[in-house]
């Protein structure tokens, strides 16, 4: 095993409803890189992008929580 994947950032598959997700995807919206991300995010479809995976993800969450029905 190599050194860069024993001391690599740890793997995370994204989860929309976790606060620390969300702020880590705005933050890579805002500049476009991952380097302050401490997780990699990975998809479970290798043939989906993550970022546009994540852009539904986050798409899903907001609507949900906006018109969910309120008790």
């Amino acid at each position: 095993m190599s050194k860069l994947l024993m001391h690599g950032r740890p793997y995370a598959v994204f989860d929309a409803s976790n606060p620390d997700h969300r702020r880590w995807f705005n933050e890579f919206h805002k500049t476009s890189a991952w380097g302050r991300c401490p997780v990699r995010f990975v998809s479970d479809d290798p043939s989906i992008n993550i970022v546009a995976l994540m852009q539904r993800k986050m798409i899903d969450y907001y609507v949900t929580a906006e018109f969910s029905e309120k008790t």
